[in-house]
């Protein structure tokens, strides 16, 4: 029998353990449940943790160039921000160069609880790819990306 028809939801042979969605959604669920207790712990949730990390990255950014690299839709992205905001976690100002664009930058409490989420997530991250080799973890990466890739043209 054919490796991929397995996974395949339109086979007969069709198994879900072997349906690659299904073990990315039942890893990213297990993940975020345990990060969401260590998170919720030190007053953030899972989107604004995003956002903090995102920003870590590069600050300042575009509202919408966050959303995407977030996985969230504009309209809750812009929720999300105004909530930040209002903790004092990020600043949002319209960008000089196209007053549509809304920057968004961390503020000093956003950086302090951002190394905090740092050091309450990077302990479940370590124990996640505990036993992984660096070329498995690349291969792994680059494989995920092909996937991702794949959908490109298929995207709406």
């Amino acid at each position: 029998m054919d490796v991929f028809q397995s996974g395949n939801p339109g086979d007969t042979a069709f198994r879900v353990d072997r349906y690659p969605f299904y073990l990315l959604n039942r890893l990213v669920s297990r993940y975020n449940s345990i990060i969401d207790a260590r998170l919720r712990a030190i007053g953030l949730d899972i989107p604004s943790w995003r956002v903090l990390m995102i920003l870590g990255e590069e600050s300042p950014r575009g509202a919408r160039e966050i959303a995407q690299a977030a996985v969230i839709n504009l309209s809750t992205m812009t929720r999300i921000i105004q909530r930040m905001t209002a903790a004092g976690l990020v600043t949002a100002t319209p960008s000089r160069e196209d007053a549509r664009v809304t920057l968004v930058a961390l503020a000093p409490a956003g950086e302090a609880q951002l190394a905090e989420a740092r050091l309450a997530t990077a302990p479940i991250y370590a124990h996640l790819i505990a036993g992984l080799k660096a070329e498995e973890f690349e291969q792994l990466i680059a494989l995920l990306g092909r996937l991702h890739d794949n959908l490109e043209p298929l995207a709406p």
